[in-house]
């Protein structure tokens, strides 16, 4: 559990206190922004397989709570929509994607599909994912590992919001009030519409697919069947 706890913590750390902070500014400045992506992406993977490998050592122990017989029908629903949310998000253009922020200078409506329905669709669907398995399991390492993924996705909203008003101003205030960070509320508050166009047949196929694929695989590649 020591290495689970060190893994997570590490991985929270770098998220929380220099990605999307003024620390994350001062080491672009001194080491350009693609040698920085770089090095933070290899350190973000890195400390998510040591994380994956500590879980799946600590994970049998005692369950802090006993998930009730439905779980695991209602969580077949909870997570397709968590994979409908991140897919859309990573095959829809959005300034808040990495390197993506020059959408915004183009002059068009950044604003199209998934992103009216939240401008972090990715993080959200890593947030249903993981609050899914921490309910579905009940245990203290599930709490540590997927836990440490809600928190994270959840400030990093926050700070990418954050992130993105300081470098682009007044043409991020403009998207901003067409979009929300909680899904749905920009189009609950008539600020904009839902643009079923925008997210398209396609897309849609394509989340449904990949979902369907790692229901089947999950035993294959985590040692546990989700049904």
């Amino acid at each position: 559990m020591t290495s689970l706890i060190a893994a997570c913590f590490l991985f929270f750390a770098i998220h929380i206190f220099v990605s999307g902070t003024s620390l994350r500014d001062r080491l672009v400045a001194m080491m350009g922004e693609n040698r920085f992506r770089g090095l933070f992406s290899l350190a973000s993977l890195g400390l998510i397989v040591w994380a994956g490998f500590a879980y799946r050592s600590a994970k049998n122990t005692d369950p802090l709570w006993i998930a009730p017989d439905w779980m695991p029908h209602a969580g077949a629903v909870i997570v397709l929509i968590a994979f409908l949310f991140a897919v859309l998000g990573l095959a829809t253009p959005n300034p808040t994607s990495v390197q993506q922020e020059g959408l915004l200078k183009k002059g068009e409506d950044a604003a199209r599909g998934i992103v009216r329905v939240t401008r972090h669709p990715f993080l959200w669907g890593m947030t249903l994912w993981a609050a899914f398995h921490v309910a579905a399991n009940g245990d203290a390492a599930s709490v540590i590992f997927f836990g440490t993924f809600i928190v994270v996705a959840l400030a990093g909203m926050v700070s990418l919001d954050a992130k993105r008003k300081r470098a682009l101003g007044a043409e991020w205030d403009a998207f901003a009030a067409k979009t929300s960070l909680i899904p749905f509320v920009a189009i609950a508050a008539g600020r904009t519409s839902f643009d079923f166009k925008g997210i398209g047949f396609a897309r849609l196929a394509i989340a449904v697919l990949v979902f369907a694929l790692f229901l089947w695989a999950h035993p294959w590649l985590f040692g546990a069947a989700p049904y």
